[in-house]
């Protein structure tokens, strides 16, 4: 019986099995709670009224936690249904510096960058595409790169926020770790113009129990695994550490390695047997010291 699964992913179950594995592999949406009230917030910048005094949002939370993949796809599916488009994601770069932060939107924004550091003339390139493209949201994905240069930088890249607010009526969008909260509300001046919107861990509760079973009717497994039974529910759990993209990567990869066993449905002697090490004791792992 294949009951447990959705009826567009049970034709799934005829292909190969090199086939399955890799539609099993494919990153998924999952549209829970957190996710789609950030949709909503978003949506609500992108359809406000002009001001000259722009209102962000901070979408801050621990790393691995779906953070990315709401940006991208409320951006995606903006780009879809829009004439123009008005939503750009800037993957903040690694290093500090206004050089590097200006060289991040010229990126996003299709621009040549260079290799010149004059920091006056990239400034005046990102305000010229700003005022040709109009943007309403830009998005900046790992925003608290930005934030580990000279306390100048700081003060400079933060500036440069609100001015694209009073001058393009754009409202910027901060994806990151829990650095960006302390930065932004450092000041009161800078805390008025953004809000909070909270990706936190997930824990283990009814909400946590549902998203393994919305898992696992999208995984296309010939037998039902009831992730959402103890002991199993758990051990993904206390794998995971509550992050949704970790517990995404247990499930799949446990679904492969049942795919090529033939096993046809996860098991807690099918997850022991990954070895899955839990983020936060990888650096303590003991494969590491076979490296040394």
């Amino acid at each position: 019986m294949t009951d447990h699964l959705l009826d567009h992913v049970r034709p799934h179950l005829d292909h190969s099995t090199e086939e399955r594995i890799a539609y099993i592999q494919t990153p998924r949406w999952i549209g829970h709670q957190v996710a789609v009230q950030a949709h909503e917030r978003l949506a609500e910048l992108l359809s406000r009224p002009p001001s000259l005094r722009t209102l962000g949002l901070m979408l801050v939370g621990p790393y691995a936690n779906g953070k990315t993949m709401i940006a991208e796809r409320f951006a995606v599916g903006h780009l879809k249904t829009a004439e123009q488009q008005r939503v750009w994601v800037v993957q903040t770069r690694e290093g500090a510096g206004l050089a590097h932060f200006y060289g991040s939107i010229l990126q996003a924004l299709h621009a040549p960058t260079g290799s010149s550091r004059d920091v006056g003339r990239k400034a005046e390139q990102v305000d010229h595409l700003l005022d040709r493209l109009k943007p309403r949201i830009l998005i900046f994905d790992e925003f608290h790169n930005a934030l580990r240069g000279r306390a100048r930088d700081v003060e400079a890249v933060l500036a440069f926020l609100r001015r694209i607010g009073r001058r393009f009526d754009i409202s910027p969008v901060l994806i990151g770790e829990v650095a960006i909260y302390d930065f932004v509300n450092q000041t009161a001046e800078m805390a008025t113009r953004f809000d909070l919107h909270a990706v936190p861990r997930w824990q283990y509760g009814e909400e946590f129990l549902a998203l393994l079973d919305s898992l696992e009717s999208a995984l296309p497994l010939a037998r039902a695994s009831d992730l959402s039974d103890e002991p199993l529910a758990q051990s993904i759990f206390q794998l995971s550490e509550g992050l949704i993209g970790e517990i995404v990567a247990i499930v799949s990869a446990a679904a492969a390695a049942a795919v090529r066993s033939r096993e046809e449905r996860i098991t807690k002697p099918g997850i022991e047997a990954l070895r899955y090490v839990p983020v936060s004791k990888r650096r303590r792992a003991p494969v590491r010291d076979d490296l040394l």
